[in-house]
């Protein structure tokens, strides 16, 4: 693994890949653009939005080497192929990022149904557990890599109506955390950024369509540095985790949200 400044005073780019899943919503696609900038090879998965996957990918290739491929995180099998297959094809495998989630609304405990608790944990918890299954092998090999776990503020100050979304992050925190403890033996790390209130993606579709502009500007207020956050902000949380300069941390949540849990 190379990162740093050559003689000419450049940076230089980390050999390998970056192996970003979900790479074609708002966070992932910031989140891939910051990658290219670090990595030789950015590689990202997406579930169905191919002209938004295929129009990033002419945007990364002016960067770097990129690919990309349709993929749907809970089917286990076809996990573990990607994965040998990237880290065959564009290797060393040195960063995984797990951006992949579900578009949900924000119904409280009380209205959530059995379909939408088994969508979300099935797509999410169980989905990164297949991302973990198919990318410690390939660590281990390498005694290096690191995963990064999008999460969410709510674990740490839960806002009223988003637990289909706070309850299967929690999980994928947790496993974060076991997997930093059991693995670091191997060199291998594992973090978790946990994004506030994100003016685009869902945070902006939510905006539109769930309460009052007054609502949302109250919630702003709410914010220490009185502002939502924007996906650049989450990807350059990612990337300084995905980098040396953070080698020696692992099992942390670094929470990026204006301060809006206090």
């Amino acid at each position: 693994m190379s990162h740093g400044i050559d003689d000419n005073g450049r940076s230089e780019k980390t050999g390998g890949v970056a192996l970003i899943f979900g790479g074609s919503g708002a966070l992932g696609s910031a989140i891939g653009r910051r990658l290219a900038l670090d990595y030789e090879s950015v590689f990202f998965t997406y579930r169905a939005n191919t002209e938004g996957a295929q129009a990033l990918a002419a945007e990364l290739k002016r960067r770097t080497r990129v690919g990309c491929a349709a993929l749907d995180v809970r089917d286990r099998q076809a996990v573990t192929a990607l994965v040998e297959d990237v880290a065959a094809r564009f290797g060393p495998l040195e960063a995984v990022v797990f951006a992949s989630g579900v578009n949900i609304e924000q119904p409280f405990v009380s209205q959530i149904t059995a379909d939408q608790w088994r969508e979300v944990i099935e797509s999410e918890l169980q989905g990164f557990s297949h991302v973990v299954a198919a990318a410690l092998p390939v660590f281990r090999n390498q005694r290096r890599g690191v995963f990064i776990n999008i999460g969410t503020f709510a674990t740490h100050s839960y806002p009223p109506g988003d637990a289909l979304s706070a309850v299967p992050k929690a999980g994928t925190e947790m496993l974060c955390r076991a997997v930093a403890r059991e693995e670091g033996r191997h060199g291998i790390r594992a973090n978790v950024v946990a994004p506030g209130i994100i003016a685009a993606g869902i945070g902006a579709k939510l905006m539109k369509s769930s309460f009052s502009p007054r609502v949302w500007e109250q919630q702003r207020k709410r914010v220490p540095l009185r502002e939502f956050g924007q996906p650049a902000d989450i990807a350059e949380a990612v990337a300084f985790l995905a980098s040396e300069r953070a080698r020696y941390i692992t099992g942390v949540t670094l929470i990026v949200d204006g301060g809006l849990h206090l």
